[in-house]
């Protein structure tokens, strides 16, 4: 079973929430600020002080789970947030197993809803953040973590800043309800830096045309092209998560700035959800050198530039060195379901380091037909108004 914790405030034992505002760990109950240093030699004063109790107890309950049993007994709470985390609107056996788990809240022991890849969320009742270590250790502890620069406010401030640049959005869209959805995730991606030895051969021809009097001169050129040299590939970054179906989404909030990631302390995970990877490197490496080797040869053929023609090309991409790390990255996520006929679902993310968005926002047609015909109408009363005086 995968432990469950929540980091506690030294002073009051009240749970702890980052702030990217300042970078520190505040408690909402006794208001005391923590920096992650004080945080971590609390914390480890307290395992070494319970030292003898966690030696006690170094074989771990098994999660005992059925699904018939645990359908019946959820709450409504519970219910609720199975179908938001499985993306189902029905509750039986055959969807339950598997599609997600159940843990403890270490705050008031009621039961959480996860899925498989949920490695930091809330609890439904006392709304304490909890963080499942068994997710995030081992095999699959991140090498480090680039924490989120920018807290909610802000970031619904520049979501909705972004927004009123567009026209002819429903009006709904801008309910605080719907925003107040916004949701601050660390998701996991692998980045990758790569070292490219290339070379490249090829015939440049060069035509040049010009007359004198009635006579057109035509000169052509042809030349030996040879190009080499080393490609250097830093913070190529890749997702790992097979659920993250958009991808294409979040890339758009690209770049981030991985120079201020920190080595990983779950900490940084107190206030905000968390996923675990669920790709492994090895499943997606002979794309990523592929993709590496198909823009290592685009680079040298921009080097050959200021020829008519290029032909006979030859190219020898060799992968040097190949180093993969394994983060978690900061994005708000936001999603709106459209009350049109059609319920469309869009999907909005925020780059949590730079504020940058990304999305395609919802159209009203009933907003826009109301403004089309606004137009049209004043286009004819122009023309009655002029025909009336002419």
């Amino acid at each position: 079973m995968t432990d469950t914790f929540t980091h506690k405030c030294p002073n009051c034992g009240g749970p702890l929430l980052f702030d990217p505002k300042d970078q520190k760990f505040h408690c909402e109950y006794c208001l005391s600020i923590y920096t992650e240093d004080e945080v971590t030699t609390y914390e480890k004063a307290q395992r070494e002080a319970h030292l003898e109790a966690d030696s006690a107890q170094t074989s771990e309950p098994e999660l005992t789970f059925s699904a018939e049993s645990q359908v019946d007994d959820m709450t409504p709470e519970e219910t609720a947030a199975f179908k938001e985390a499985s993306g189902t609107d029905t509750m039986s056996e055959d969807n339950l197993e598997g599609a997600m788990e159940l843990f403890d809240c270490p705050s008031c022991g009621a039961q959480i809803v996860t899925e498989a890849t949920t490695a930091a969320t809330y609890c439904y009742y006392c709304h304490n953040p909890v963080v499942l270590s068994g997710r995030l250790s081992g095999h699959f502890l991140p090498e480090k973590v680039l924490p989120f620069a920018i807290e909610k406010e802000e970031a619904v401030e520049k979501f909705l800043a972004w927004t009123k640049k567009k026209w002819f959005i429903p009006k709904d869209f801008f309910n605080k309800e719907q925003i107040d959805k916004m949701t601050g995730v660390y998701f996991p991606y692998w980045v990758v830096d790569a070292e490219i030895d290339g070379q490249m051969h090829g015939m440049g021809t060069t035509i040049r045309v010009w007359r004198i009097g009635d006579l057109e001169y035509t000169e052509t050129k042809q030349f030996d092209v040879e190009r080499q040299g080393k490609i250097s590939f830093k913070e190529l970054i890749k997702n790992a998560l097979s659920k993250n179906v958009q991808q294409k989404m979040v890339e758009a909030v690209q770049p981030f700035l991985l120079d201020k990631a920190v080595s990983f302390k779950s900490q940084y995970l107190a206030g905000f959800q968390a996923e675990k990877r669920d790709i492994e490197y090895e499943a997606i490496q002979k794309a990523i050198q592929g993709e590496l080797k198909d823009y290592s040869e685009s680079l040298l053929r921009d080097t050959a530039s200021g020829y008519t023609t290029l032909t006979k090309l030859r190219t020898d991409i060799s992968l040097d060195s190949e180093e993969n790390h394994y983060m978690l990255l900061p994005i708000w996520v936001v999603t709106y379901r459209s009350h049109e006929q059609s319920k469309k679902v869009y999907y909005y993310a925020m780059n949590g380091q730079t504020g940058k968005v990304s999305g395609i926002l919802p159209v009203s047609y009933k907003r826009l037909g109301l403004f089309t015909f606004g137009i049209f109408a004043a286009i004819l009363a122009i023309f009655l108004i002029g025909g009336w005086f002419i």
